[in-house]
């Protein structure tokens, strides 16, 4: 499985790999995809910093990438102090009131609370770039498109190309014309924030519409060789997957695990789903993005709940009840942005189990397409 992108990044397999776990990420770079580290859980870029340390330790030489959010129009912000200030007090006692009612328990009087994802802010991503450059990083992804245009000139000063996501053609162009270097084609299928056009007719659409301006990269919907094989018989040069590395066996984010050390908390809801068991709405972040469905979802879906708020409000108003939820011991309250390949991880393995699988059926694959000729 090699395209011109797996030369052009040095690695084994076009397989590009998102996630917030550092552990996962170099697992997925030392097993011959590129690993992408998501940043934007970082509020402190010091911290972001000794994990990027981390990364080039533990990597064995091999190249990785990072994920930001930066909206490519740099927004009035204002400080997370007046960031609360601006949250309403109903919205505020419909968490509190919910989480009661869900029987998630509070968080010890002397733990530190979680203020919200404050990596949605265009001043703190940045500050993340800052930091990744100084790292031997091989990649910049955008998950909110093309970032601000000085940003891509000082990646690509560094030697450093730029990714961003796309869910519509015309996005794709935009970003090209921007200057971004690959394009990722995210279907609706996808985990997080999603547009609205399935990868079937999604990617080819991207596909034709950039030609050979930049490289594609197919994503939302892919946890098989097979899907892999389709992602580049519909013109990727290689795909970007998310969601199937929540359930690998690297995979520790400070979720409750089991009496018996096993699967987390969130692994456990995860594994028990079907591909029908996600909704895409805006409690999250304040912006549509494929969650898994439970009674936390549903809570806010319900007769009388507030509208979510926008973003980067409605994440700084749930970022505690998310830190209690991510404690909870109970699956049914999970909130997790997840797609819906869902359905296909129904087992946690290490995550060089689960390239070796991807790897060995896409060759099946081909093998077996090879026979229709």
């Amino acid at each position: 499985m090699r395209t011109a992108l797996s030369e052009q990044f040095g690695i084994e397999h076009p397989i590009f790999g998102f996630t917030p776990s550092e552990h996962v990420a170099a697992a997925i770079s030392r097993a011959g995809g590129l690993g992408v580290l998501g940043c934007v859980r970082f509020n402190d870029a010091e911290e972001l910093d000794a994990v990027l340390t981390w990364m080039d330790e533990n990597t064995d030489g091999k190249p990785y990438g990072v994920d930001i959010v930066m909206p490519a129009k740099i927004p009035q912000e204002a400080a997370s102090m007046d960031l609360q200030k601006l949250i309403p007090d109903e919205h505020r006692a419909f968490v509190n009131r919910t989480l009661d009612e869900l029987g998630v328990p509070p968080l010890d009087e002397d733990e530190e609370r979680n203020e919200g994802v404050l990596g949605w802010l265009h001043s703190i991503a940045r500050s993340h770039v800052d930091v990744a450059l100084r790292h031997p990083i091989k990649l910049i992804a955008n998950a909110l498109g093309s970032p601000p245009k000085d940003v891509i000139d000082l990646a690509h000063e560094k030697g450093v190309p730029v990714a961003a996501l796309a869910g519509k053609a015309e996005h794709a162009v935009r970003h090209v014309d921007n200057g971004v270097d690959i394009v990722i084609a995210q279907g609706y299928e996808a985990g997080g924030h999603t547009g609205e056009i399935a990868s079937m007719v999604l990617l080819p659409e991207i596909v034709d519409a950039i030609g050979d301006r930049a490289s594609v990269l197919a994503a939302g919907g892919i946890g098989s060789g097979r899907q892999v094989a389709a992602a580049l018989a519909l013109g990727a040069s290689g795909v970007w997957m998310g969601s199937y590395w929540l359930t690998t066996a690297e995979y520790k984010l400070g979720e409750m695990p089991a009496d018996d050390g096993g699967p987390s908390t969130m692994q456990r809801a995860l594994l028990a789903a079907t591909s029908s068991d996600t909704v895409r709405m805006r409690s999250y972040s304040g912006k549509p993005a494929r969650l898994l469905k439970t009674r936390w979802t549903e809570a806010w879906s319900a007769e009388g709940a507030p509208s979510p708020l926008p973003m980067p409000l409605q994440n700084v108003l749930v970022g505690e009840a998310h830190q209690r939820i991510a404690r909870s011991t109970d699956p049914g309250v999970v909130s997790m942005p997840i797609g819906q390949i869902v359905g296909r991880m129904n087992e946690i393995r290490p995550v060089a189990e689960v390239m070796a699988d991807l790897v060995g059926e896409f060759d099946a694959t081909v093998s077996r397409l090879d026979t229709l000729r």
